[in-house]
């Protein structure tokens, strides 16, 4: 038996996805915070290793999972309020291309060359 791919599970598993790494970023980021209580000169290694291009680069991946999780985050919220049922792959496509539009104004300012 073979599982019917729709919308609706597509959009929950890259919810779920960008949920853990959200989480994922944010232990890393507490991580490098506290590299302050270690001293300003033992901050600014790892603030320097952060330069790194690849850092940058995956900066910006955080701003694409960050767009499509709250976006999504709110599509679901219409829908646990029963609005729009019927209209669920419409609003996913509306979350996604709303997202590309956030996505691409934001990352402009973030691209490191």
């Amino acid at each position: 038996m073979f599982y019917k791919w729709h919308v609706g599970s597509i959009a929950w598993i890259l919810h779920r996805l960008s949920g853990v790494l959200i989480a994922f970023y944010l232990v890393l980021h507490i991580w490098v915070m506290s590299f302050l209580q270690k001293g300003p000169e033992s901050f600014e290694r790892v603030m320097h290793l952060l330069e790194h291009p690849l850092f940058k680069l995956l900066e910006i991946g955080l701003l694409g999972v960050v767009v499509y999780h709250s976006l999504n985050g709110i599509r679901l919220m219409v829908l646990d309020l029963g609005y729009g049922m019927a209209h669920q792959k419409k609003m996913f496509l509306a979350v996604v291309a709303v997202g590309i539009v956030l996505f691409v104004l934001g990352a402009i300012p973030l691209y490191p060359f």
